[in-house]
């Protein structure tokens, strides 16, 4: 299955780092399908995420365009964070403690992020607020750390699921008031499902006259 373009995932797992994890379509199936197979696809759903500004997602294309081994080291970082994000975030959502080895990770990208921050001033009587450090091949990588570091330290995160969609494996938020969501988008995973047990409650009708049929035959 080709991979989507970055700019028609959907973003619903309610917080960045999750959306960054849900860059995998059918990570639970036979075939997954990677959306991030590029620096310029990294940067192009870094910009859909609003984490780029188009003027900054085009400087970045240009310097990875110099800079093309620097520019896959920093694709295949993002991945290996994605993917320990990922086993972080699931085995929250199963009510398990995390890998030694994921959380170590995630400590040392969150101080290298933590470092790149930068206090900006906003129009007055705003307060100031923090930016991160731009012309940096990595830099969409900051705010994805420092949104899961948030998420972990929130009240909200024992709110983390996973979609009982067949094959999906997208982490979300679980904000409904009654903790009730299964999926990650009701069109998607949630009509399939939906569709597949009308369909089986169909057949079973149909099984169960054709059983009756023969009965009084």
């Amino acid at each position: 299955m080709p991979a989507r373009d970055p700019q028609s995932l959907k973003l619903v797992g309610g917080k960045l780092c999750l959306n960054f994890i849900n860059t995998v379509d059918c990570r639970n199936g036979d075939h997954p399908s990677e959306v991030l197979s590029t620096y310029p696809r990294l940067v192009s759903w870094s910009q859909y995420a609003n984490i780029l500004t188009e003027n900054e997602a085009r400087n970045l294309l240009e310097e990875a365009s110099l800079h093309r081994a620097d520019a896959r080291a920093t694709l295949e970082r993002a991945v290996a964070i994605r993917e320990a994000l990922y086993r972080i975030f699931y085995a929250i959502a199963r009510r398990k403690s995390p890998a030694a080895t994921d959380t170590e990770m995630l400590n040392k990208e969150m101080c290298a992020a933590m470092a790149q921050r930068r206090l900006k001033p906003v129009d007055p009587p705003e307060p100031w607020t923090y930016t991160f450090a731009e012309n940096r091949l990595d830099q969409m990588l900051w705010p994805i750390v420092y949104s899961a570091a948030e998420l972990l330290t929130s009240d909200r995160l024992d709110r983390v699921c996973e979609c009982q969609g067949e094959n999906c494996g997208w982490i979300f938020l679980d904000m409904s008031r009654n903790r009730s969501r299964k999926w990650c988008d009701m069109k998607d995973c949630g009509n399939i499902v939906k569709s597949r047990r009308h369909y089986q409650k169909k057949r079973d009708k149909r099984s169960y006259a054709r059983r009756l049929t023969s009965r009084n035959t």
